[in-house]
C-alpha cells in the first residue's frame, strides 16, 4: 500500500469524518438530525475555504508571474467546486430530516445552485485556455460569491450557528469535522496537482539551438 497516494488518504479521511459526524452530540432542538447539519456545515465552510485559497493563490500568481502558481490556483479552484457540488445533496438532506421538507426556493439554496452551474461551466471552459485564465477567474469568482453570499437573506438559519453558540462539545466536533475536510480537501488538491504538474512537464522545452538562431537573428 502507497501511504503517499492522496487516494489513500482521501478515503482514510471520509471515513473519519463519518465516523466523527455519527458520533457528535444531539442538539437541544433538532435532536440526533442536528448532526446532519454540522456536516453540512463543515462541508460548505471547507468549499469556502478552497474557493478562498484558489483566488488568493491565484492573485499572488498574477503579481508574481508564476507559472506553477497558476496551476495551483486551477486545482484549488477545482477542489472547491467538488466540495461546493457536492454540499448540495447534504443540504437537502438537512432540509428534509430536520425541517420535513425542500424549500428550494430558500435564497441561500438558489444562490449554491447558481454558483454550482456557473463554477462547472467555468472549470470546463478553464480546461481549453492558458493557467493564467485560471488565476483571474478564480480570483473574480470568490469575491463575487462572497459579495453575494454577504447580501443575501438568511431564512432558514442564521450566518454562523456555529460561532454565535456557546463553546462546548457541539463546537469541538465542528471544528474536528472542518479540520477534517480541509485535511481531505488537500488531498482532492493533490489529484488535481498532479493533472496539472503532468501538463506542466508535457510542454516542449525550447531547444538551446532554436534559443542560439534567434539571438543570431537579433
Amino acid at each position: 500500500m502507497n501511504w503517499k497516494s492522496p487516494y489513500i488518504w482521501l478515503l482514510l479521511s471520509f471515513i473519519v469524518v463519518a465516523f466523527i459526524a455519527l458520533t457528535s452530540p444531539a442538539e437541544a432542538t433538532l435532536g440526533a438530525n442536528a448532526r446532519v447539519v454540522y456536516l453540512h456545515g463543515a462541508w460548505v465552510w471547507t468549499a469556502l475555504a478552497a474557493f478562498l485559497a484558489a483566488g488568493g493563490v491565484g492573485l499572488i500568481a498574477l503579481l508574481l508571474r508564476r507559472e506553477n502558481l497558476h496551476h495551483w490556483s486551477r486545482a484549488l479552484g477545482r477542489t472547491g467546486l467538488v466540495f461546493w457540488i457536492t454540499y448540495l445533496p447534504l443540504s437537502l438532506w438537512a432540509m428534509q430530516t430536520n425541517w420535513n421538507g425542500l424549500f428550494l426556493s430558500e435564497p441561500r439554496w438558489r444562490l449554491a445552485m447558481i454558483f454550482s452551474i456557473t463554477g462547472l461551466l467555468l472549470q470546463l471552459g478553464l480546461c481549453f485556455l492558458p493557467a493564467i485564465w485560471a488565476s483571474a477567474s478564480n480570483f473574480v469568482f470568490v469575491i463575487t460569491l462572497l459579495a453575494v453570499l454577504q447580501a443575501t437573506e438568511n431564512v432558514m438559519h442564521p450566518p454562523g450557528p456555529m460561532i454565535e453558540s456557546e463553546f462546548g462539545r457541539i463546537q469541538i466536533y465542528f471544528i474536528m469535522l472542518i479540520g477534517l475536510l480541509l485535511f481531505a480537501a488537500w488531498q482532492v488538491t493533490r489529484i488535481f496537482w498532479k493533472f496539472e504538474s503532468d501538463k506542466i512537464q508535457a510542454k516542449p522545452n525550447p531547444s538551446p539551438f532554436t534559443n542560439e538562431r534567434a539571438k543570431r537573428t537579433l
